[in-house]
């Protein structure tokens, strides 16, 4: 899959841009905030409906603006894909594919997949556990429908739950037909996460030796999942002995809403114990096989963002991970952002082939290099 063109008007600090794409490598290089990351934004949001930055939509219109668009033209299973955009504060997102207006934005997810490697990926390691199951969420939906349909009956389910533990309720058996609807959904969603971690950790451990080499560290990673504490593998036996705790505190303790992942380095939390450079590693491996994990999921090489990964690394690191990017039929299309041209020379000159460069200066693209 490819993305041939993007146009853009109104989104974040872009006014009006319209690009054309190499199949291969595309870079843009500026200065921090003048627009190399919202244009990658705007990729990731045709993916997924929504910013990777996760802010409100009413933020993605550029200030002063009253809407926003994004149109992207694709080659999909050597398919003509159009997909459009469109976003009004305080109405509902319009999403088209083909020009045909999608009913439920989730039908759209899987289809265009991308893999997103950014700065903010720290967060990752180091923020709270819905950070994680945000992004275990995010990934696994992409290749499973099923999923993403559990996800959201869970949700609904436990919202009610959690709506009789505020009001007060106290009727047994109302929490017994709100229970028997969580089950079979957290069930799926346990038995999901704890399968796509133990794939997951296979190709993640690969990908940290190719980008740390032959430096002895041990990486890991772990499923927490909620379940694995129950007697009988149950949500209903955990609901059971936790609800007069809940009836307290009034929300919900235990389920797959609690699930974490366990990340380590030499069986210590890399977020207490990692170097900025070892974090560093560590998450681009992590979104180095969540690529791997989509595109054998999926059959689709989804779209490679890669916004200033260099950023933090040592001379070593770097080489290795240019090596990674450049290698032939690994990755399908790659958009690739820094404020040093000499990486992103030394990246274009190992392609050997398709690639082109962009300077951005305050929302305004300038081609400077085609081939």
């Amino acid at each position: 899959m490819t993305l041939d063109s993007l146009s853009l008007i109104s989104f974040k600090n872009i006014a009006e841009a319209s690009l054309s794409f190499s199949p291969k490598v595309n870079c843009l290089l500026g200065d921090n905030g003048m627009g190399k990351s919202n244009l990658l934004d705007a990729i990731y949001t045709l993916s997924f409906t929504k910013s990777f930055t996760m802010v409100n939509d009413s933020m993605l219109v550029r200030r002063g603006d009253e809407f926003m668009t994004l149109r992207g033209e694709y080659t999909r299973n050597s398919t003509p894909e159009v997909v459009t955009l469109g976003l009004k504060p305080g109405r509902r997102k319009s999403l088209r594919r083909g020009g045909k207006e999608y009913s439920r934005l989730t039908e759209h997810i899987g289809l265009f997949p991308a893999v997103c490697v950014m700065p903010s990926d720290i967060d990752l390691l180091r923020g709270p556990g819905e950070e994680r199951r945000r992004w275990m969420d995010m990934v696994i939906s992409q290749s499973d429908s099923r999923y993403l349909e559990a996800l959201v009956r869970y949700a609904a389910a436990l919202e009610q739950r959690n709506r009789m533990l505020r009001d007060g309720v106290v009727d047994h058996n109302l929490y017994d037909a709100v229970e028997a609807a969580m089950e079979p959904a957290a069930r799926y969603i346990h038995a999901t996460r704890k399968a796509w971690t133990q794939r997951l950790t296979e190709l993640f451990s690969r990908n940290y030796a190719a980008i740390a080499g032959d430096t002895g560290e041990e990486p890991a990673l772990g499923f927490a999942g909620g379940l694995d504490r129950s007697p009988d593998g149950s949500l209903a036996t955990l609901l059971d002995g936790a609800r007069r705790h809940d009836e307290i505190v009034r929300h919900t303790s235990v389920g797959p809403h609690r699930d974490d992942i366990e990340m380590t380095l030499g069986g210590m939390p890399i977020r207490r114990t990692g170097s900025q450079g070892q974090c560093k590693s560590f998450t681009v491996a992590l979104r180095m096989a969540q690529y791997e994990f989509l595109a054998e999921a999926t059959g689709l090489k989804p779209l490679l963002l890669l916004d200033d990964i260099f950023d933090k690394l040592d001379a070593g690191r770097v080489e290795r991970i240019m090596t990674m990017v450049t290698e032939s039929n690994r990755f399908g299309q790659i958009f690739i952002t820094d404020t040093n041209r000499t990486h992103l020379d030394d990246i274009m000159s190992r392609t050997g082939g398709d690639y082109r460069l962009w300077t951005v200066d305050r929302g305004v693209f300038t081609p400077s290099h085609i081939s």
